[in-house]
This record gives C-alpha cells, structure tokens and sequence, in this order.
C-alpha cells in the first residue's frame, strides 16, 4: 500500500517543467491575443513566471549532486527575474496611465502616439 501511495504522490521534474511551459504558453497567447494594454501586461507577467517555475524546478532537482552550491543558483536567477519583473511592472503600468490620461483608451490598436 506504501508503494502505491508513493507512486501516486511523486512529483518529478517533468511534472514541474510541464506545468511551467503551460504557464508559460498561456502567457503567451493572452500577449498576443488581446488588444488591451493591461491583458497584454498580465501576459508578460504569466510569462515571466512559468521561466520562474522551471528556473526553480531545475534547482530543486540538479543534475550535478556533487556540490551543494548548485542548489541556490536556481534561488538566485528568481531573486533577479522577479526584481526586473517588478520594475517592468511599475513601468508598464505607469506608462499606461499615462497613455489613458493623453488618449482616454488602453486599446493597443486605437494608441497611435507614434504615428504622424
């Protein structure tokens, strides 16, 4: 009975990187579906944290086990994903608000700041 409950409960590596690239491909599908700048935003989001999910999967199961060292590599690559993820954020979104102020919509396709 132990053995069942064993196999049942085992979470692999496979597990997490399928997971992360689910993550990762909806993300890209709401990035490149939607029109509204916020969708768009929450997308790169979803994005940025399937590539977090494996950074950590690869951590926890390291391929080299003959040094602890390799452990926190994976801790430190989200330390810094998450960081740019927050300043690209706090960017996006001032940006945004800045674009609704001037043009009353967040609709990419309606924006044309760029154009003459």
């Amino acid at each position: 009975m132990t053995e069942i409950s064993e196999l049942i409960f085992e979470i692999g590596l496979m597990h997490y990187l399928a997971v992360s690239g689910s993550v990762f491909a909806l993300g890209t599908a709401i990035a490149l579906g939607k029109r509204s700048a916020i969708a768009v935003l929450m997308g790169i989001e979803l994005m940025l944290n399937g590539s977090i999910l494996a950074l950590l999967a690869f951590s926890r199961f390291p391929q080299n086990t003959s040094t602890d060292a390799g452990l926190v590599d994976g801790h430190v690559f989200v330390v810094f994903v998450l960081s740019v993820a927050a300043a690209e954020a706090a960017v996006a979104l001032a940006l945004s608000v800045l674009v609704y102020r001037k043009r009353e919509t967040v609709d990419l396709d309606r924006i044309n700041l760029m154009r003459w």
